[in-house]
């Protein structure tokens, strides 16, 4: 599926559906630039999967944890971002595998490229691309959407 996101309003609508889709263990790989709206992105998923948590870049911290009471199919959103690490065995020290092994919780991980080798084939992937300034392409691969 692909989308021309003109508002953040769209972005949202993006987010709803997706996560009418995603299942606990799902894993969501999110591409693009700095200011391409993958946070942004996240944190309407994060509120449309019914969490209250304020979704923060994880940039500096490398991980947030989003946890809701038990009961929910997802009661744990894992938002990582391996933006400033620099090796395949930082993304280990951080523990993500242990993470894509929680069998109820959702792991969304912008700058996956040091990832990709320990990611699951059935990772979703999102491309995001500024086109202007308050427009984005996102493309989403790997899960079958119907807005």
């Amino acid at each position: 599926m692909e989308i021309l996101s003109t508002s953040t309003a769209e972005t949202e609508k993006l987010a709803q559906v997706v996560a009418r889709e995603v299942k606990p263990g799902t894993v969501l790989a999110l591409f693009g630039d700095l200011g391409s709206g993958k946070t942004t992105f996240t944190a309407f998923l994060v509120k449309a999967l019914g969490f209250d948590s304020r979704v923060q870049s994880p940039t500096f911290v490398i991980h947030r944890r989003y946890a809701k009471p038990p009961g929910k199919p997802i009661d744990t959103v894992h938002h990582v971002d391996l933006y400033r690490l620099t090796s395949s065995k930082e993304v280990l020290d951080i523990g993500l595998q242990e993470m894509l092994q929680e069998p109820h919780s959702l792991v969304l991980i912008e700058w996956p490229e040091l990832a990709m080798n320990i990611l699951p084939n059935s990772t979703v992937k999102l491309y995001f691309t500024n086109i202007r300034e308050s427009s984005r392409r996102i493309v989403v691969e790997g899960l079958a959407l119907e807005g």
